[in-house]
């Protein structure tokens, strides 16, 4: 009787990144927001994968790229539990999860079709805070409307 295989490997990256703990109803919206189908590198998309943190998760492995600040606030606001591990040379040289920023500038754009920066050129701003069931909400600075995490459109 044949060894059956029950495990999907994938090769290794020599540098890049890797978006582990996505829930996985969120994988391909961080695909989207951080333009990796517009990548000319190997990008790897797992989703709906076993997880003993989240039940199912997702994963993303980029090889040749490395998140900026602004990238990585944008990864915390769509999936808030997800952890980047950094890989170098075939080792991970630096893993943490990420971490939601007090505010965002020019991340997300505001959805009160009102605001000031829906009309003139001014880079949105947000305040990031916890309503009272622990929930994250976005408020604009300049017109203060308050948005659910589910309607963030990102820039």
């Amino acid at each position: 009787m044949k060894n059956k295989v029950t495990e999907l490997q994938v090769s290794a990256i020599s540098n890049g990144t890797v978006i582990d703990h996505i829930s996985s109803e969120n994988t391909f919206r961080v695909f989207q927001i951080l333009n990796l189908e517009r990548s000319k590198d190997q990008v790897y998309v797992g989703t709906n994968l076993d997880s003993k943190k989240l039940g199912k998760k997702g994963i993303i492995k980029i090889s040749g790229r490395f998140f900026k600040p602004d990238e990585i606030s944008k990864i915390a606001l769509a999936a808030p539990q997800a952890t980047l591990i950094e890989i170098r040379d075939y080792e991970i040289t630096k893993k943490e999860k990420v971490v939601l920023p007090d505010s965002v500038e020019k991340v997300v754009k505001c959805y009160n079709p009102k605001c000031i920066t829906n009309h003139q050129d001014i880079p949105t701003k947000f305040n990031i805070i916890k309503d009272h069931h622990g929930r994250t909400k976005l408020a604009c600075h300049y017109c203060e409307k308050t948005m659910a995490q589910e309607d963030i459109i990102f820039v």
